[in-house]
Parts: structure tokens; C-alpha cells; sequence
């Protein structure tokens, strides 16, 4: 019988040449090369691992793996030798990948999975390697991704060193319970521990894990376990869990640098107006807490139309989210129309506003901060004059009063609280709206106000906050940086 014509052998009928191409061709070289191999013919070399010899072809090593090409067109004297001792991988690894040259097959299992991907990373035999890479993916579990995740970071197996990883922060919970864990060094332990991305119901569950892991061989851990105590966020346990079983715990209480985040966390519980001060990474949240940090943009202006929107910026997605829109328009520290004595405060809950109780005096054009628990509203544009008087509003009372007024009566000051005192920078004094370098600081604590060094550019209508012990206005001029540090023997005054 004739075997009839293909269709790529019927397109080239028309054609004086006939490109004839056969499929099984290259099977059939590895298949002829094989016998040849193990019939022990035309083999030019000898492989000699743990007393096994394996006799093979040059050409045929050289042509799968980098790593025996390089050997073999290279000045090395492997180059030269009939036969090349191989150390640092198993006999039974070899024989694997010497059958996979040959025959384009080779099996993975779970006993050989490891010692096969460390001969085929060594010899640069990428498909084998990433097919046990596969393979360790797919068997992947909570008792063997620490494991995987640190072997494979070993082997420089990126991908499946990250997607452990990633496995371990979604399952820390049961992860912390297997015995991979407690054997984790000081270093992996604390670069899972910082993640924010790591997955937990509450920081109690952090705790705990690390004090397993101290248990598992205190006498050598204990000396570097403050190091890893860092990195747990003692400011999202609850102080009861904090005072019930982190205070007491019988090796923390006696290590002075553990007292000191202890006493960090504390702080951090009693001082809430002041969070936004004591922020550490130890009081960052986790993003499995679905606690977010965002920045509100309200009302503005766009191309003179004043704006009723509200918007909600996350740097972590970078996204911009539109929230529930003010009843009113508003622009340039208040109202900008009229002078308004309203308070409106927004429910992200609900994502709805809804009103408090009003001002002492209507106010437009003021200065706004939160300064330990009171919400103050300074100076301001009542309808007729500019104000020097301060307002104090208390949430837990829905109640405004009155404090010291300051030393001179301003409208669009730039308003910042930092350290349990309130500063306030610039603003506008005269008609024509111009900026002052003036900086007026007042304490609550004995309803005082002092003046401090000027600012360096007059402002009006600037922003102020504090960041790291340091306090910016910034304003259209550029920004302007005050010192903390040089202020305070200013304060000693107080």
C-alpha cells in the first residue's frame, strides 16, 4: 500500500523543490541515540557520581544543558577527559536527568522532587527544574509552604518562592501551628511577621506564634527575641490581651526592651486623640483588618465654581473613591459666601453627613485641628471683621466653648496640633488679603498663648501638618519647614 499525500505534499506539487518534512523525526534520533547509549556505543564520555558510571555522549549533554556545554567547549581539563567526576549531586539524579536527555521524559515525585530540582538547577536544565517548581505548587499545604518557600529562595526559584510565601501569609493562622514554624530562623521569622499583608483575625494570633516559637528553644532565642518582638504590632492587641497576657508573660516581663514596647502600645491605648503622633509600623494596621488609611479631598474650587464633592484617595490602590456629597459648597477653610455658625461631620459607615451642634460664632475663612480629643476652630471671618477667638468643640458632648483668644485675630491660618499643642502659622490680617509670617502656639493645658519664631515667608490660605517631630506649611509660595527642636526652649515657658 502507498500512503496517500499530505496536504503540505499537495501544495508542493506545483513546485519544482519538494521540502519534505518528517514529524517523528527528532524522537526517532533521541530513540537511536538512547540504544546507542545504552548499548554503550560511540559513547566519548563517562560520568562517575557517588562509585555509579554513566556512559553517554558528549554532544547530547552539551546540547540539553548549558552547564556540560560550557564544560565541554571550554579550556577546562573536563574538556579533555574521557571521564568527569560530578560531586554535589545524587547518582540516582543524574540517572534521571541522563534518561530525560535521551528520551524527553522524567518522573517527579515527592521523594525525589527536591534532590531533582538542586541537579537540574546546577546544571541549568531549566524545564526540569520549573516542572518541579509545578510540581511543589500543586502539593503545596500548611504544613510544607515554609518549607518550600526557603528551599525554593535557596534554589533562586523566584516564582515559587514568592507564591510560598504569599500561601504562608494567607494561611498563617493554621501555618504557625506546624512544626516547620517553630524552626524558622530569627530572619524569616520576622520578615513574615512585618508583612502587612500577612493574614490574621487579630494580633493576638502574632503574639501567640512568637512565643511558640521562643518556647521551641528559649535558652538560644531569648536573647534575640526583643528583635522579633518589634515586629509584632503590640498597638492592635486589645489592653486587656496586652495587660492579661503580654505584661505578665514570664520571659517578656524580664527583657527591658520588650517593656519598652509594651509601654509604647500602652501609650498608644490611652493617648487615642494623639494616635496620628505615636504612629509606628508597630501601629499600622494590617490590610487583613480591612482598616484602610485614606486622605479626604472636600469641597474646593474648579475654575471659580465651588465644589460640594467629596472624594477619598487610598495610597495603596492609588484610587480615587467619591464619597456622599456636603450639603453645602464649601472652599477656603469654610463657608465662602457667608459666615455660618454649622457643623456638619461625616459617617463613613453610612457614607452619609450628618449636623452637630453649631458654633458659638459664625465663622468663615477659619483654621481647623484635632487637638487631644477637641475638635478647635480658630479665628475666622464673621461677616464684618476678622476674629481672634477660639472655639473648642468636644464630640463626646456635642458642645462648643470658648478658650483663650489668640494675639492677633486672623482669617485662613494654616492649623496644626502636634505634641498636645497647637500651632498656628500665617494668615491674613489686612483688606487685600496678603499673608503674615506670624506663628502663635497655644496650650491647652494652661489656656495660654505665646508667639515663636516667624516663618521665613509671609502665607495666607496655606496647609500644615506634622510629620516625624517636624511641622510644614505649605503654601503656593513653596513649602516652608519649622524645626521642632528649635522651638522648645520656647515651650520650657510653658
Amino acid at each position: 500500500m502507498v500512503a496517500a499525500p499530505t496536504e503540505e505534499e499537495e501544495e508542493n506539487t506545483n513546485c519544482e523543490d519538494f521540502l519534505f518534512i518528517e514529524a517523528s523525526h527528532a524522537l526517532q534520533v533521541l530513540s537511536g541515540l538512547n540504544e546507542l547509549r545504552q548499548g554503550s556505543l560511540f559513547c566519548d564520555l563517562t560520568l562517575c557520581i557517588e562509585r555509579k558510571k554513566f556512559p553517554c555522549h558528549k554532544i547530547v549533554l552539551a546540547s540539553f544543558s548549558p552547564y556540560f556545554k560550557g564544560m565541554f567547549s571550554s579550556d577546562l581539563a573536563e574538556s579533555k577527559q574521557d571521564a568527569v567526576i560530578l560531586n554535589g549531586v545524587e547518582a540516582d539524579m543524574i540517572e534521571l536527568l541522563i534518561n530525560y536527555a535521551y528520551t524527553s521524559e522524567i518522573c517527579v515525585t515527592k521523594s525525589n522532587v527536591q534532590s531533582l530540582l538542586s541537579a537540574a538547577n546546577l546544571l541549568e536544565i531549566l524545564p526540569v527544574r520549573d516542572a518541579c517548581c509545578r510540581f511543589m505548587e500543586r502539593h503545596m499545604d500548611e504544613s510544607n509552604c515554609l518549607g518550600i518557600h526557603c528551599f525554593a529562595e535557596t534554589h533562586a526559584c523566584i516564582d515559587l518562592q514568592q507564591k510560598a510565601k504569599l500561601f504562608t501569609l494567607r494561611h498563617f493562622a493554621d501555618v504557625c501551628q506546624q512544626d516547620e514554624f517553630v524552626n524558622l530562623s530569627q530572619a524569616k521569622l520576622t520578615e513574615l511577621i512585618s508583612e502587612d499583608a500577612l493574614c490574621v483575625e487579630n494580633e493576638e494570633v502574632v503574639f501567640n506564634s512568637v512565643c511558640r516559637w521562643l518556647e521551641h528553644d528559649p535558652s538560644c532565642r531569648i536573647e534575640r527575641f526583643p528583635q522579633v518582638m518589634e515586629h509584632v504590632r503590640l498597638s492592635l492587641l486589645s489592653p486587656y490581651f496586652l495587660h492579661d497576657c503580654v505584661d505578665d508573660h514570664p520571659v517578656i516581663g524580664k527583657l527591658a526592651k520588650c517593656q519598652e514596647l509594651i509601654k509604647e502600645a500602652n501609650t498608644y491605648h490611652l493617648l487615642k486623640d494623639r494616635r496620628h503622633e505615636l504612629r509606628t509600623p508597630r501601629s499600622r494596621p494590617r490590610l487583613s483588618t480591612g482598616t484602610m488609611e485614606v486622605i479626604i479631598a472636600v469641597g474646593g474650587e474648579d475654575d471659580k465654581v465651588v465644589l460640594r464633592s467629596v472624594e477619598s484617595f487610598d495610597p495603596i490602590t492609588k484610587h480615587w473613591k467619591t464619597l456622599a456629597c456636603l450639603p453645602f459648597a464649601v472652599s477656603k477653610h469654610g463657608l465662602v459666601v457667608n459666615a455660618s455658625r454649622s457643623m456638619w461631620r461625616y459617617d463613613p459607615c453610612f457614607d452619609c453627613w450628618q449636623e452637630m451642634a453649631s458654633m458659638i460664632l459664625p465663622r468663615s475663612e477659619l483654621g481647623l485641628a484635632m487637638l487631644d480629643g477637641f475638635i478647635f476652630a480658630v479665628g475666622g471671618w464673621e461677616g464684618s471683621s476678622r476674629l481672634d477667638s477660639i472655639e473648642r468643640y468636644d464630640p463626646t458632648t456635642n458642645h462648643w466653648s470658648m478658650v483663650a483668644p489668640m494675639k492677633m485675630a486672623v482669617t485662613s491660618p494654616a492649623v496644626v496640633a502636634h505634641e498636645g499643642l497647637l500651632y498656628v502659622t500665617g494668615g491674613a490680617v489686612l483688606e487685600d488679603g496678603d499673608g503674615i509670617d506670624l506663628v502663635q502656639c497655644f496650650n491647652p493645658r494652661n489656656n495660654h498663648w505665646m508667639e515663636l519664631p516667624r516663618m521665613k515667608i509671609a502665607r495666607s490660605g496655606s496647609a500644615a501638618c506634622a510629620l516625624n517631630s517636624v511641622i510644614y506649611v505649605i503654601g503656593e509660595m513653596g513649602c516652608l519647614v519649622l524645626l521642632i527642636h528649635k522651638i522648645y526652649d520656647y515651650l520650657m515657658a510653658f
